[in-house]
């Protein structure tokens, strides 16, 4: 994940957001390339944010959405998982020319709009939602 493109991410969340909320965006070995958090976020935003794009950058899923459905029908797999994964809504891995680059994680809202900004904000960012 290139900077600019984090950045760009970042603020297409920090510009639309319905509500205060908190944006990760990390490289494809999920260390934090650019983040953001609102005034009046919920202090427990950022940790969520962090782990939904960490999950999204690192699983084989393309969102953490499509992670818990797979864990859910496979308790082996479920078992396995990297601690730090989470299931919830919001996470959106990211992909150039075909390759994973990175993810983005966005927490605060419900998790289905949680899950939609991260997405636009991907494609807004010039990235791909799909491999």
């Amino acid at each position: 994940m290139r900077l600019e493109s984090a950045l760009a991410a970042v603020r297409f969340v920090v510009e639309r957001a319905p509500a205060p909320i908190c944006v990760y965006v990390v490289d494809d070995h999920g260390e934090l390339v650019a983040a953001a958090t609102m005034d009046g976020a919920a202090p427990d935003t950022r940790l969520n944010a962090q782990r939904k794009a960490y999950t999204a950058a690192r699983s084989d899923a393309t969102s953490t959405a499509e992670l818990a459905t797979k864990a859910r029908e496979d308790a082996v797999e479920r078992a396995s998982f990297d601690p730090f994964f989470t299931f919830f809504q919001g996470g959106v891995a990211a992909f150039e020319d075909g390759r994973r680059v990175g993810g983005v994680g966005v927490s605060g809202l419900a998790g289905p709009d949680d899950d939609t900004l991260a997405r636009q904000a991907i494609e807004a960012a010039g990235l791909s939602t799909a491999d």
